[in-house]
Order: C-alpha cells, then sequence, then structure tokens
C-alpha cells in the first residue's frame, strides 16, 4: 500500500514539474514574442520618424529652389531683360565707335538672361514635372555645355514610360547632386549620360572622366547621403564604381512600378 501511495505521490511531482515547465516554456515563449513585437514596433516607429524627418526636409529644400527659380525668373529675367530693350535703345543712338561695345554687352546680358531661365527652370519642380526627367536632364547638359564646364552627351534606348512625378522630382535632384559634384570634384571634362528604358525599369547611367576616388572615404560626405537617401525613398538602387584616376561609373536604378513618396 505504501509502495502504491509513494508511486502516485512520484507520478503527482512529475506531473506538477511537467506542468509548471510547460508553463515556464509558455511564458517564455510568449514573452519573447511580445518583446520581439514591441522591438520591431519601435523598429518601425523609428523608421517612419526618420523617413518623415527625410521627406520634411526634401519639402522644405524643394520649396526653398522653388521659390529661388521665382525671384530668378521674376525679378533678375526681368531686370537683365529690361537691360536688354535699353541696350537696344541706346545701340540705335550711341556713336558708330561704340556701337561695336554697346552689342558685346548685349549679347552678355542675353546670355545671361538665358542662363538665368534655364537655371530657374531647374530649381523649378513645377517646371520639371511639367517637362519631364528626360528635357530636365537635356535642359541642364545643355547649360553645363554653354557654360563651357564640361562636355555632356546623351543618349536614350528603350521605349520611355511616365514616372510619377514628385518620383520625378526626386531623380532629378539625385542627378543634379551627382553633376554637381562631378564638374566641382571629378576634374573631368567628359560626362556621359544614358537613359534605359527596359520594361518597368529605368536604368541611369552615369560616367566621367575625371580623377576618381576612394569609395570608402566618399560615404561619409553629406552629398552621398542625400543621394542615397533620396533614392531609398522611391525604391531605387544607387550604386557607384570608382577609384582614384579612373573616373567614376554611377548606375541608377528606378523600378516604375514601386513607388513609395507618398
Amino acid at each position: 500500500m505504501l509502495a502504491k501511495e509513494e508511486f502516485l505521490l512520484i507520478i503527482y511531482f512529475v506531473v506538477v514539474i511537467l506542468l509548471l515547465t510547460t508553463f515556464t516554456i509558455v511564458f517564455f515563449i510568449t514573452y519573447q514574442k511580445r518583446k520581439n513585437k514591441l522591438l520591431l514596433d519601435k523598429y518601425e516607429a523609428e523608421k517612419r520618424f526618420e523617413d518623415e524627418i527625410v521627406k520634411s526636409k526634401l519639402e522644405i529644400q524643394e520649396q526653398t529652389l522653388k521659390n529661388v527659380g521665382w525671384e530668378l525668373h521674376d525679378n533678375i529675367g526681368q531686370l537683365l531683360s529690361v537691360a536688354n530693350m535699353q541696350l537696344n535703345i541706346l545701340s540705335s543712338k550711341v556713336d558708330e565707335n561704340y556701337k561695336t561695345s554697346v552689342s558685346d554687352i548685349k549679347e552678355v546680358v542675353a546670355s545671361s538672361l538665358q542662363e538665368v531661365r534655364s537655371l530657374s527652370k531647374s530649381l523649378n519642380s513645377e517646371v520639371i514635372e511639367y517637362s519631364g526627367l528626360e528635357e530636365s536632364v537635356k535642359n541642364e547638359l545643355s547649360r553645363f555645355e554653354r557654360l563651357q564646364v564640361i562636355q555632356p552627351s546623351f543618349k536614350l534606348q528603350g521605349e520611355g514610360f511616365d514616372l510619377d512625378q514628385k518620383d520625378t522630382i526626386i531623380l532629378y535632384r539625385i542627378l543634379q547632386e551627382l553633376f554637381s559634384n562631378v564638374i566641382k570634384h571629378s576634374k573631368a571634362d567628359k560626362i556621359d549620360v544614358e537613359f534605359d528604358y527596359n520594361n518597368d525599369q529605368l536604368k541611369i547611367k552615369v560616367k566621367d572622366n575625371g580623377i576618381g576616388f576612394n569609395s570608402e572615404e566618399i560615404k561619409k560626405g553629406s552629398g552621398m547621403f542625400n543621394m542615397q537617401s533620396r533614392a531609398k525613398m522611391i525604391n531605387a538602387k544607387l550604386d557607384f564604381d570608382s577609384s582614384v584616376s579612373s573616373g567614376t561609373s554611377v548606375n541608377l536604378i528606378y523600378p516604375a512600378e514601386i513607388s513609395v513618396y507618398e
């Protein structure tokens, strides 16, 4: 009889231990799931916050650029237009000895007016949306050629498709930053830009013949950060291939079917 009671007692303790073990395991799993969910929610909240900060910065930058573009077009452009008209009037009244000088000044003013209008277009997001990415890039490259800062070339492959307007602005700003870096830092005298439309993907390749750079060092720069942040917003991929003294090649791949910027 005693042996039976001892046996039942052992079974009782085993069942209790199993229940406690099961409860502990279930509690631990539940706790880990809840902990992981809280960490994931925190990460997603921080990511959303960072994305909103980046979007807000870009919106502020776009509004600032738009205002500068308006000022250039409406104020500086108007002043140069008035100066050009006054020179036209003056050229008919001055002595023959000074007509050549007046004509030269007219050319400078006319050229300045053209550059101001071209620059205002490249800064105003509404003009970029209306003109489209290709025409806006061509306008920028033509401006570089007129200013003789670099010799550009533009090549188009494939059949184009419509891009989301906000994505168009972001893609253009990435390329603008890239062009600016090439002109300021690369010491290149040629830049080749290629648009390759392939199904629902646009691949943009920019290549220069400059001095190149060390990829690890350049990642620390704010220009690189700005371009990567913009690319991330529209789910685009931005890759740099460069080394010292060998020029730089940049690939920007935009999947047109996906747009995450809202």
